[in-house]
Parts: structure tokens; sequence; C-alpha cells
């Protein structure tokens, strides 16, 4: 069922135009990812559906009494209450209801001791509807629900009595989205839920979205989460928005596909653009009313030709590389019996780990661990209670700090470069800037006016141009739009230094390192994959234990499953090489089809064009048939 659905949604800032045409439709209990680049335009139309602005044009219809609940990326709650208190404001109706039912006891009881038969009956009538009423709603069980609801997003038992306005920046917006999760609204806006979430709180919303009967239009930067929770994807570019199924993984698939089939096209309408007029031309050129007629026909019809766009290129694109001025020794960083305590309460302890040369390892943790504090120790910016840091030979350390404390908020764009690299001349300068997508007047900015996404690739730019061999990273994907988390990634999988990253970004721990460093109060353990295998690797002991309480008979009927996924997966290889083979020889036919029709002798016979430009689009068909059946193999 369609809970809300938009039709021909447009909005303006004064003359420049933010949306166009959007269209879409939310059914019940939907999860939907909205994606695009920074500034596409997803918080406005978030802000429209949750009528915190009007739209310019379109209709929005929405089921009957339909409930919103809208989580802003940057929330500021004030409040004098505790944080357990702030959450018992969404239960003020079972609070309520509550004391009525115990103002319901207390009359039941003087009744029943006058004798009053028919006052007692309505009493018990109204107390046995209202506490119906009650148990349904939760009434005996919401108390532990803000509890449950708290701690999977990352609160300790200490936190639900801090009071709000002592929180962190973080934390309120952690609690924000407690809060609205806590109401169980129709249909959950959420902007960057994910923001000033640990990994561990991050699987708990994952499971909690999944389980949620309600429906969900999530803008996220957090791949790895989406891939886990939607099942459509919303993709805002250029003013409108496509409508993918599946997941975030499936989506870049089908993308990937549709650019490669639209390039195609572009370029075969472009050829067949310029051969057009080309006959056009030599017939002009021939004279005569016959070839003048039959050039102004040929005009018309490419006239009404409708135009393909060209096919938008990676040049607004962050270009990223990091190059090593000088190669370090083998052993990068060693740590042994580290340990650290601020006024005698320890934060971690028994830390041993190393580091080696070319190696990407990934630094997990629950939020306040001490990870940044550990990154801090190996800069040498704090002491270590205990233990000790040894750097290796021809080590230089490049820190990327989350929060960006090196960039100087009162100099310009161009004076933060320049002043650290004074080598480099005006136009080395602007070339470097420009790479990172600051064109132009920008580079006059001051760094304090920047956005967060800006400071992020200013700060990288930094990094890269430090040209050093061990890189620290502390959230490098923090303010980062898909693309350049990406471009990111790509660069440093290609960088021959080695990285030591702290990142909640499963995706980008996935795609980039190739250690797990697992840092807990107790020490730290060492995962020699990435993310998936030390998911692989954390959940192996209790498929150990499961398997030794296993019969014979759930063994050999498991090893029979096995058997028949393989089977399948042949199956599916064999079908794919079958699907591809056909591709190929289809496309063949549409470039032998193309080849006829060049030649300009055929126009003599326009049945047999007609027929060939039928056979060439019927072709063309089958390729873009045979393209899906291809995608939804590989899904």
């Amino acid at each position: 069922m369609i809970i809300l659905s938009c039709n021909n949604i447009s909005k303006f800032y004064l003359a420049k135009e933010i949306l166009k045409n959007v269209s879409f439709s939310i059914d019940e209990g939907e999860k939907i990812g909205l994606v695009g680049l920074n500034g596409s335009g997803k918080t406005t139309l978030f802000n429209i559906l949750a009528k915190e602005i009007p739209k310019d044009g379109g209709e929005i219809y929405t089921q009957k009494n339909l409930k919103i609940g809208y989580l802003k990326q940057h929330t500021q709650i004030q409040s004098k209450n505790t944080v357990f208190n702030e959450c018992l404001k969404v239960f003020e109706h079972l609070i309520e209801m509550e004391k009525n039912l115990r103002i319901l006891e207390e009359k039941i009881s003087i009744e029943g001791k006058k004798g009053d038969s028919e006052t007692l009956q309505n009493l018990m009538e109204k107390y046995s509807n209202l506490s119906e009423q009650f148990s349904n709603q939760n009434g005996y069980g919401f108390k532990s629900e803000i509890k449950g609801t708290l701690k999977g997003l990352g609160f300790s038992d200490e936190d639900m009595d801090k009071k709000v306005n002592n929180l962190s920046g973080g934390q309120k917006s952690r609690l924000a989205l407690a809060e609205l999760l806590l109401q169980k609204p129709d249909l959950l806006l959420l902007d960057e839920p994910t923001n000033h979430l640990d990994i561990e709180a991050i699987s708990w919303l994952e499971k909690f979205l999944n389980e949620y009967k309600g429906s969900a239009l999530i803008i996220s930067h957090d791949r790895y989460f989406l891939d886990n929770v939607v099942g459509r994807i919303f993709h805002l570019e250029n003013l409108e928005l496509k409508t993918y199924n599946g997941n975030y993984t499936e989506f870049m698939k089908k993308r990937k596909v549709e650019m490669e089939l639209l390039k195609r096209q572009y370029e075969n309408q472009q050829k067949e653009i310029e051969r057009q007029e080309e006959i056009i031309k030599r017939f002009l050129n021939y004279g005569g009313q016959r070839y003048i007629k039959q050039a102004q026909s040929r005009q018309k019809m490419l006239d009404k030709i409708k135009k393909i766009d060209k096919p938008l290129a990676d040049s607004k694109k962050t270009k990223l590389k990091f190059e090593p001025k000088i190669k370090s020794g083998r052993d990068v960083l060693a740590v042994e019996d580290l340990g650290k305590s601020f006024d005698e309460t320890p934060l971690f302890k028994d830390v041993s780990f190393n580091i080696y040369r070319g190696e990407k390892v990934g630094l997990i943790g629950p939020n306040g661990i001490g990870k940044t504090t550990l990154f801090k120790i190996i800069l040498n910016n704090m002491p270590p209670t205990c233990g000790e840091i040894t750097l290796g030979h021809h080590v230089n350390i490049g820190y990327f700090d989350q929060e960006q404390t090196d960039l100087h908020l009162d100099k310009t764009i161009i004076d933060e470069i320049w002043d650290e690299n004074p080598k480099l001349d005006y136009y080395q300068i602007r070339t470097y800037l420009s790479q990172f997508l600051f064109f132009g007047d920008d580079i006059f900015k001051e760094v304090g006016d920047l956005s967060g996404g800006e400071r992020s690739r200013l700060a990288l730019l930094k990094l890269m141009l430090s040209k050093a061999n061990f890189l620290l990273m502390d959230e490098p994907t923090n303010h980062l739009d898909i693309d350049s988390k990406e471009v990111l990634e790509e660069s440093l999988k290609n960088y021959n230094g080695t990285l030591f990253v702290i990142s909640h970004d499963r995706y980008f721990l996935n795609t980039v390192t190739d250690k797990i460093l697992e840092l807990s109060k107790d020490g730290m353990e060492e995962f020699l994959g990435n993310y998936d295998y030390y998911v692989e690797k954390k959940n192996q002991i209790e498929e150990v234990e499961e398997e030794d309480s296993k019969t014979k008979t759930q063994i050999k009927l498991e090893k029979k499953k096995e058997r028949k996924k393989i089977e399948e997966k042949r199956k599916i290889k064999r079908k794919a090489t079958e699907l591809e083979n056909q591709i190929i020889l289809n496309e063949e036919k549409i470039v032998n089809i193309d080849e006829k029709l060049s030649d300009p002798n055929i126009y003599d016979n326009l049945e047999k064009v007609k027929q060939l430009t039928e056979k060439r689009e019927e072709t063309q068909r089958l390729v873009e048939k045979l393209y899906d059946e291809l995608i939804n193999l590989e899904d």
C-alpha cells in the first residue's frame, strides 16, 4: 500500500532550480536510500516532505493521518532534563494513562467498601478497558524500551542520568535519533543517521530498521549500511530523481551498465547525426530539385530526433594520489604493553601490535575506547601511562585529524596550502586546488567559511603534499560524499606507503584495509583481513560451538545444502557465459546493420532502410534485455 507519493515536485531558490519534476512513491514498510552528490537537493527534498519549506510545483499525496518523523543531520537539543527523562517525554500519554489507572484503583477500593455494585461495576469496566489499552501500547515495558534504545545507540547506564545540556554534539544527535525511533512514526526521514555512531551502534540501528514495521527514507553516505537496510535507491542527479530496485551495490552495478549503454547510445547517435549531415551536404552540393527535396526531408527528420545528452564525465571528481617521498624500513611501528589512564581511571591497557611497510591497517573499537588517544600517543602529542612505542627507520608520519585542528580558520584556502609548500609556484598551487574542486575565486575564501566536506578535501590535499610514507588517518571519510569516498579509497589502495586508519565506515574498511586491529579496554586483537573477514572470525567461535551441538543428521543435511549451493553457482556461471556470448553476437549484428546504413546507395531503397532500422531497434532492445538478465543473474 502506498503511504506517500510525489508528482512533479519542483523547487527554486531565487532563480536557481534545485528540484525538477521529481516523482516517486513510498510503500508501507519500505526502506529506501536517497543518494546523490552533496548539493544535489537531498535535504531540500526532505524539508519539503516534512513541510518545513514549501514546494514550488507539483503535488504530494499522503495516507490519511500519516505520521512523519524527521531526523536532521545537524540537531542541537536544549533541555534541562536528564537523558532518560528526555526520552520519557515520548511516552507522556502512557504516563498519564498510568496515573488514571492508579486513580481508578483508589476509587474502586472506596466503592468496594461502600458496596454500591452499579458504580463499582462501571469503574471496573473503565479500569479493564484502560488497562487493556495501556498493555497494548507497551505501558508495562516502555521504560525498558527507552533503556534498550539508548544502550543500542551507545549510551551507557551512567549516561542515563546526565543532563542533556551537558552532552557533546554527537551525543545530542544520538539522543535525537533515540527519541525519534521511540516515537515510531509511519515514515522515518533520516538524514545521515549513522553520523556519530560507532560500528556496534550502526549494527544495532540496522537490525532495528530491518525489523521496523514503518517505512524509512534514508540519506546516507554509509554504503555498507545502505546495503544492509534498503531495498530501493532513489538517485538525485541534475535536478531529477531516478529509482532503482535493490541495495546500494546493486544500484551501482545497474548504474555502471546504464552509463555504458548511455555512452554507447550517445556515440552511436553522434555518428548517425554526422552521417546524415554529410549526406544532406552532399545532396545539396549535387543541386537539382530532387536532391534538394531529399536534403530538406532528411534535415526535417534530423531536427525531430530527440538528442541524447552527453554522459557526465569524471571531470568534477577530486584527483587524489598519495606518493611517499622516501621508502621506510620494513618495521614501521612497534607498540608493546601500552596503557593509558586519566586520573587513575584506565582507558586501555596491555596494547601490543606491529605494523610493517606496505600494510593497510584499520583500527576499530567502540566510541570512547581511546582510538584517537592512541594516535596522539603515536604522534608524541600525549604521553602514555606505560609501555613503549618504536617508530621504524626513515618513517615520516602524515596525520589526518577528523577535527581538522591543523587547519588555520583565518587563512585563505590558497595560503593554507602555499604557506606549508613555499617551493610550489602560483600555477602549481592553483592546479592542485582545482584537482580538489577549488576553482576560480573560491581559492580566496577563508578556511573558517568552508563546509565540512570542503575542509576534509583541503586537509586531504595537505596530507597528499606532505609526501609521508606512514599515514595516520582519523575518520577520513566523515563529511565526504560517496564519489569523494571512492576517489579516496582508490588512491589509498594504490598508495605504496603504510596506512593506519581509524574508521567506522565498514565499506571503506572492506575496500582498503588488509588488517584489522580491534581496541578494547583489555588490549588489542589482530585480524589478518578486511572488515568482512573480521566479522567472519568474530562469529567463528559461536559457529564452532553450534557445530559441536549438532546431530549427525543435521550435519548431513547441511552438507547436502552446501552441495546444492555449489551446483546452483555452476548453473549461474554457465548461464552468465551464455548471456555474454548472446550480447556479443547481437552487438556484432548492430555493427553490421550500422555499416549497411552508412552506405549512401541504400537510401534509394527506402523500404530496405526501414527494415534495417526496425531490425536495429529490435536487436538493441534485445541487447538491453540481455544486460538486465545478466545483472539480475549476478545479483
